[in-house]
């Protein structure tokens, strides 16, 4: 199927985002190849799945992820907010979500770090890919170009990609700079020739976050292979099924 899927933080448009719940819905669909996550370090070090430093939004907890061990962050309720039927979902660990993702679906591996927090981030993160023999199954991306430079220098092995909500035309230098082949971008800032450019120089593109079947249906007119990131898969579904039934009947027509 063209234009491949990314579920964002999981099938988050039906579970609460970067839990198991919304993992596995994703896992479950043989159409969706990718799944797109946030990592974090706990107090201790260890790899967890979640999107904001703080936990107010997404959880019954306080304060920030890193103040928390993993044990702590373990406790806490990452799905009530979402609904009554996901109450006492955990916060995962990466090591939970490499035990049923690989062999599965791959995973697009958010580094979260402004470049002050979790100054061991890559390194841990590497470890627990390195222990699932998962090299080849992930793509770790950042908005902070140290990070990926980290990553980097940390395994030669590692696909890294560079996030950003801008565009530039010194793109594809900086990214053969890091060392990266991905590029994760506002769906907004693509056009045409900017597929074109990125194409020349061998960057997998995705798009995030395309939430709508419109947006999606204009999306993969740019490009057959952009990888289309959304929280509802199913839309993205749909808006391929939409766009090849049109061009069969306007096949038709013509015949």
């Amino acid at each position: 199927m063209r234009n491949p899927c990314v579920a964002h933080r999981g099938w988050s448009g039906r579970a609460p985002e970067n839990t198991m719940a919304a993992i596995r819905l994703a896992i479950a669909e043989p159409d969706i190849e990718w799944i797109e996550i946030d990592v974090q370090l706990s107090k201790d070090h260890v790899p967890v799945v979640i999107h904001d430093y703080k936990l107010r939004r997404t959880t019954n907890g306080k304060g920030e992820v890193k103040d928390w061990t993993a044990a702590e962050l373990a406790q806490l309720d990452a799905g009530h907010w979402f609904s009554q039927k996901y109450q006492g979902e955990p916060i995962p660990t990466l090591d939970d979500v490499l035990r049923e993702a690989i062999g599965n679906c791959k995973l697009n591996i958010e580094l979260k770090t402004d470049g002050i927090r979790y100054p061991m981030l890559e390194e841990k993160v590497l470890e627990r890919i390195h222990a699932f023999d998962a090299v080849n199954e992930v793509v770790l991306t950042s908005f902070h170009e140290g990070a990926l430079y980290n990553a980097r220098k940390l395994s030669n092995k590692v696909r890294t990609g560079l996030i950003l909500d801008a565009w530039r035309n010194s793109l594809p230098k900086e990214l053969e700079e890091l060392g990266a082949d991905f590029l994760s971008i506002g769906f907004s800032r693509l056009n045409r020739e900017r597929m074109a450019i990125l194409n020349d120089a061998g960057i997998q593109t995705m798009a995030w976050t395309a939430n709508d079947e419109r947006t999606i249906r204009k999306l993969t007119e740019l490009d057959s292979n952009l990888m289309i990131c959304t929280n509802y898969p199913e839309r993205w579904r749909e808006a391929l099924h939409r766009k090849t039934r049109a061009s069969s009947v306007s096949q038709w027509l013509q015949w």
